[in-house]
């Protein structure tokens, strides 16, 4: 019998909805120079977060591990055809679908952030600006998409998917839940990120142009 079973840990879940907050906001503050330390910011969480997960998918809980969501091509394929049937399978942690979705996430935000900060550092030009706008908005296709497959699958298997990636449960088995929430290294997480957006000015990371500015400054002093 079915029952509330933990599966989604706390740091899988400080993770994603930091993730999507900093994806968003560097996204919307991409254009403005007047918010660019914002979108700097934001990229080098992003970057952070994305090392942290790169980590946690082989020492995290049961759901969160790679091994977890490692699925074959024509597995995927499969729940693909199944959803269009109206009977897709039910997978209590993350399904094929949305499997893709994470590992493309995970691949476009890592080259995002290296392109962003090629580009912060006044690295590659002009070509790596563009890359940098190509693979973002290629980044928030795929968000949009996973968005929808989200909603999808909460009306065919009639449960919220966003409201256990905020509490960390669902109804399934209660042998196939997890022990441990890990509640301390969320916390840090936060801490941590907080910490550095709170104390970004004074990290240093600074352009070679924004050096050159300062001293023009100092020089017509």
């Amino acid at each position: 019998m079915s029952q509330r079973i933990l599966v989604w840990d706390v740091p899988t879940r400080i993770f994603h909805w930091l993730l999507a907050l900093s994806f968003s906001g560097a996204f919307l503050t991409a254009e403005s120079e007047r918010y660019r330390d914002i979108h700097v910011v934001l990229g080098y969480t992003l970057l952070g977060l994305i090392g942290f997960r790169l980590l946690w998918g082989f020492f995290g809980t049961r759901y969160a591990q790679f091994r977890s969501f490692m699925f074959k091509p024509g597995e995927i394929v499969s729940y693909v055809r199944s959803l269009f049937k109206g009977k897709p399978v039910h997978y209590v942690g993350h399904n094929p679908a949305g499997s893709m979705a994470i590992w493309l996430l995970l691949g476009l935000g890592i080259s995002s952030g290296a392109t962003g900060v090629m580009s912060f550092q006044d690295v590659g030009g002009e070509a790596v600006k563009e890359l940098h706008e190509f693979v973002a908005s290629a980044m928030l296709a795929v968000v949009s998409i996973h968005i929808a497959g989200v909603v999808v699958s909460s009306l065919m298997h009639r449960e919220n998917l966003v409201r256990s990636m905020v509490t960390g449960f669902k109804s399934a088995e209660p042998d196939q839940g997890i022990r441990r929430s890990n509640l301390w290294l969320g916390v840090i997480i936060l801490a941590a990120v907080v910490a550095f957006w709170v104390g970004y000015p004074a990290t240093g990371l600074v352009t070679p142009s924004a050096i050159a500015a300062q001293a023009g400054h100092h020089d017509d002093d």
